[in-house]
């Protein structure tokens, strides 16, 4: 009898010890996931800050005059033209013709 009483108090003490133990590694595991949390967020901020410099239209605009050549459009170069929609009708597309956006190009014969 004191040998299965002495077994059940060591139980519990060995089932106490266990408890305490893996409520402690799971503490020390929360740490380190805060810790790898601030660094992600500090990484993604870092990130962002990038990303805005890099879609900055000032450096575009540079980029694409220093590097591409190009250059704002004179007067008269941009033409805007507003296309009120239309009612959508089943195109007949004749043969040797294809048909782009609103506007058809005829096929040339070669």
């Amino acid at each position: 009898m004191k040998a299965v009483a002495f077994a059940a108090v060591t139980s519990l003490v060995l089932l106490f010890v266990w408890e305490r133990v893996d409520i402690v590694r799971i503490g020390y595991h929360i740490e380190r996931l805060k810790a790898q949390k601030v660094l992600l967020e500090r990484e993604r901020d870092e990130l962002r800050v990038k990303i805005s410099g890099l879609t900055a239209p000032e450096r575009i605009a540079r980029l694409a005059s220093d590097k591409l050549g190009m250059m704002q459009p004179e007067k008269g170069q941009v033409v805007v033209i507003n296309i009120e929609p239309e009612a959508p009708t089943n195109p007949v597309v004749a043969e040797g013709e294809v048909r782009i956006a609103k506007n058809i190009v005829t096929r040339r014969a070669r």
